[in-house]
Parts: structure tokens; C-alpha cells; sequence
């Protein structure tokens, strides 16, 4: 059994939540010079040159890449060896959150009632999954997720039959509703199956994939190159100006499901595809 501190999380999600808004990740860096050397629309391909300009500056300067600093969704796999001692888990996390937003000088956008609407001013309560795994280590990913984004996601029961079309009639038409509005080049976090709470759970958790790693499943890894490049298709390009890049990627997450459903989920995660993780 190891023994881990509630000291040690709140100072690791601290800093993960402003290093996570500081500093773009790499695989979202290459997503936008790739696209930038495919990139039709000329207006399409000044739009990417800034968009890495704009990470460089936030990198070199520390400071965030996006004044949306976002809702802070953080993961957790605390392994079933691990014992938290010292105050409670979720507690510990939600300290972190506040302490990183603080101290890192980032956007406090989290309002305590929905319907009130008052700011929290220290951007929690976060929202926090957590899974039990094995092994004695404790693995954390902050995704500060934007608003503009998470707006334009959504959620629907296809009939079992739909299949196939059917998801990619629903995903293409989510994000041409979406439009410009989700800030692409975007990331499409897609979900199917499960349940009401379980598909939306796989989309979210799809967006942390890496840029250009595919599902293992043969099927489903195709069913992503066509999503993409029929995003691509739509001509809504960067930052809804028009062009050829639409999504960087579009990873999807399944799960077993009830034989008279076929739940789909998307999480569209905008160009700021803001995660960081750290072990312990």
C-alpha cells in the first residue's frame, strides 16, 4: 500500500491547471502546421500561422494561451494501492483547482447556480471523474474546457438501424450547426454507446486522445477518417472564414450498449485543445 498526500494532489492539480492553459500541447502544435500545409483558403492559412504564433507568445511569455481559461474538468486514475491520506480526496482537487487558477491568473468563469448566475470567483467546484485502477499510482489530466466549444456539443438516441449513417449524418450536422462558433480547426470528441450519462462520458474523454492516434478497431478507426474528412468538407475552415480545415481530428470513444439504442454524443473541444497530466 503506498501512502499519498492530499498535499501533494492539490499542489499537482494547481500546477497542471496553469500549465495546461500556458502551454499548447504538442500534438495540437503539429494538428495546426499540418493543417497549415494543406490549407486551401489563403485567409485560412494566415488564421493558422497565428493560431502558432499566439501559442509560441503564451509559451514564452507564461501566460494563457486563451482568455477562456475554461470549466476545469479534471480526470483522475487513482490506483486501487493508493491510500489518500491526510483529508479528502475530492476536496484536495478542488483546492488545487482553485489555488492553480489563482495563482496562475486565470479567467475565474464558474457561476455556483445555473440559474443565479453568480460567479464563484475561483472557478470551482471543477467537475471531476475518477476511476479506481490497479497498480500504486495516481494519474491526473486537466482539460480546462472552453465555453464556446462545450455549447456547441450535443447528444442524441439514433435507432439501433441508423448504424453507421446514421452517427455521421448526426456528427456532420452538429458541427455545421456549429458553424464558426466552436472556433475551429476543432477537435470532435465523438461517444457511442452506452447510456444517457456513459456516451457523453466516452466524448469527453475522447478529446484527450492524441492527434493521429486511432481506435484500435479496425472499423472504427475508418469510421474516424471518414468523419474527418467529411468535416473537412463542409467548407467552414478556420475560425469559420472558409477552407479546408474544419477539424484537426475526431477521435472516437464506444462502449457496450442496450439492443434498442444506439446513443451518440459530441464533444467538440475548440483549436484551444487545452491537457495536461502528471503521475504521482
Amino acid at each position: 500500500m503506498r501512502v499519498v498526500h492530499v498535499k501533494e494532489l492539490t499542489e499537482t492539480v494547481a500546477k497542471l491547471c496553469w500549465e495546461a492553459c500556458y502551454y499548447l500541447p504538442d500534438d495540437v502544435l503539429n494538428g495546426f502546421k499540418k493543417a497549415e500545409r494543406t490549407e486551401a483558403s489563403p485567409i485560412g492559412r494566415s488564421i493558422l500561422q497565428q493560431l502558432v504564433e499566439n501559442a509560441e507568445e503564451a509559451k514564452a511569455n507564461h501566460m494563457p494561451y486563451c482568455h477562456d481559461t475554461g470549466m476545469a474538468v479534471v480526470f483522475v486514475e487513482l490506483g486501487q494501492d493508493v491510500h489518500v491520506t491526510g483529508g479528502d480526496l475530492m476536496d484536495s482537487i478542488q483546492e488545487g483547482v482553485r489555488t492553480g487558477y489563482r495563482e496562475g491568473y486565470l479567467r475565474k468563469s464558474v457561476v455556483g447556480d445555473p440559474l443565479l448566475r453568480i460567479n464563484t470567483n475561483d472557478n470551482t467546484p471543477a467537475v471531476v471523474h475518477t476511476d479506481i485502477v490497479p497498480g500504486d499510482s495516481v494519474k491526473i489530466t486537466v482539460l480546462p474546457k472552453g465555453g464556446g466549444s462545450e455549447n456547441m456539443s450535443a447528444m442524441k438516441f439514433l435507432l439501433p438501424g441508423e448504424g453507421a449513417e446514421g452517427v455521421k449524418n448526426f456528427v456532420l450536422q452538429t458541427i455545421k450547426e456549429a458553424g464558426g462558433k466552436a472556433c475551429p480547426p476543432i477537435v470532435v470528441g465523438i461517444g457511442i454507446g452506452g447510456s444517457f450519462d456513459k456516451v457523453t462520458s466516452l466524448a469527453k474523454h475522447a478529446v484527450l486522445r492524441e492527434i493521429g492516434v486511432h481506435h484500435p478497431d479496425p472499423h472504427i478507426a475508418e469510421l474516424e477518417k471518414e468523419l474527418l474528412e467529411e468535416i473537412n468538407h463542409t467548407g467552414i475552415g478556420p475560425q469559420g472564414l472558409g477552407g479546408t480545415n474544419t477539424a484537426m481530428w475526431v477521435p472516437i470513444e464506444t462502449f457496450a450498449c442496450h439492443i434498442t439504442a444506439l446513443p451518440v454524443a459530441v464533444n467538440i473541444q475548440c483549436h484551444a485543445a487545452r491537457k495536461k497530466t502528471a503521475v504521482i
